[in-house]
């Protein structure tokens, strides 16, 4: 089990990136990985970085909504947001060591990836 972090603003709402009318969340391997993400990305400045868990989860994936939702785990916050990997949500919960059962919808391959 690990801790997967994303970043969040006062307000309860979690940056996403616009992938084409889907909504990308990137995901970041340590709250410290958040926070370099946020000092290279000004879009970024008003999120401090949460721990991802089931209830935050359930609210970012609505029943039925998984097709609009794509989670991405960045590999190198200095470099860009867009260099990661698409995290299918079966997956995650497994990073995660959640007992929440993932939805049946399938998230396709991100159009974005370089």
């Amino acid at each position: 089990m690990s801790d997967i972090y994303v970043m969040q603003r006062a307000n309860g709402d979690v940056f996403a990136l616009d992938d084409h009318g889907r909504f990308r969340v990137p995901l970041f391997r340590s709250s410290r990985d958040a926070i370099v993400a946020r000092l290279r990305n000004f879009g970024m400045l008003l999120f401090k970085p949460v721990q991802l868990d089931d209830s935050l989860l359930k609210e970012l994936v609505p029943v039925g909504g998984a097709d609009e939702v794509e989670f991405w785990l960045v590999n190198d916050p200095l470099i860009n947001l867009n260099r990661g990997q698409l995290v299918q949500p079966a997956q995650l919960a497994s990073l995660m060591g959640s007992r929440i059962k993932p939805k049946t919808a399938v998230i396709g391959p991100a159009s974005l990836a370089r």
